[in-house]
């Protein structure tokens, strides 16, 4: 299957289909009006699709180097699990190979080795230290470097602040250990949550400035969590409101700066 953001031939759900909920509405992901002759079906998330535009939607996300896929409908970040995507989508053995190899493709972490300069992937996000199998083919010993000051590795391993070499720093980290805590104003019984947070779905580092509930909306991935307990919006509503404290509790400092799976 090439790598067109589109499927040419429309789907449609099979009417008797008892596994499926059917709804009288919109079809949430026809961004183009194409007007699919498919029923309209209801997700976990609760928006109709039809097989198409699902489809549709899920390769454009994987064409844009995404690896989740997450709702397209104005205000709702809920993320749908790969199995509900084939289900509803109505994949064919052909479109599940390309999703799968996409989808492995762009959550893979790949830089250049100091060394030698080829290309080095890096398979635990929460271990700072990889090793090149360019440069133990070469020389038959092993060469480990630190991929966040990219020199020789030096000292114990896993680590996922830093290795022993100078000056070798997380500063994002290091701002989430010391930030102060946050006196919530209109979320009433939280104390001991940081005033910093790494957003749990790209690493972006957010302040909470006090002035609205316990949510934010990440300005760099669009999704909106829980400032306190960490939690994506749709799950943290599921047991709580948005000026209640969370049923889990406060989540506690973050000692790793989540990786984007863009």
């Amino acid at each position: 299957m090439g790598s067109n953001a589109s499927t040419k031939q429309e789907k449609c759900y099979d009417p008797g289909d008892p596994t499926l909920k059917f709804v009288d509405e919109e079809d949430c992901l026809d961004f183009l009006y194409e007007g699919f002759s498919s029923r309209r079906a209801q997700m976990s998330c609760g928006h109709a699709v039809t097989p198409t535009s699902l489809t549709n939607w899920c390769m454009k996300l994987l064409e844009d180097g995404g690896s989740r896929f997450v709702c397209g409908q104005f205000g709702c970040n809920a993320e749908w699990s790969y199995a509900e995507v084939c289900k509803m989508a109505l994949l064919t053995a052909k479109e599940k190979e390309y999703f799968e190899k996409t989808m492995a493709l762009n959550a893979v972490e790949t830089t250049s080795c100091p060394r030698c300069k080829s290309s080095v992937v890096r398979h635990n996000t929460f271990n700072l230290r990889v090793c090149c199998n360019v440069c133990r083919a070469k020389t038959g010993r092993i060469y480990a470097f630190c991929w966040q000051c990219m020199r020789e590795w030096k000292g114990p391993q896993p680590r996922s602040d830093h290795c022993e070499n100078d000056g070798c720093n997380n500063l994002s980290l290091q701002t989430l250990r010391s930030c102060p805590d946050i006196n919530f104003t209109c979320v009433k019984g939280v104390t001991g949550c940081p005033s910093i947070r790494a957003c749990p779905t790209c690493g972006c580092l957010l302040e909470h400035l006090n002035t609205n509930c316990k949510h934010l909306l990440c300005p760099q991935c669009k999704v909106k969590f829980c400032f306190v307990c960490l939690k994506i919006y749709t799950e943290c509503m599921k047991t709580s409101s948005i000026c209640a404290p969370c049923s889990t509790g406060v989540a506690p400092r973050q000692i790793s700066i989540p990786v984007w799976k863009k």
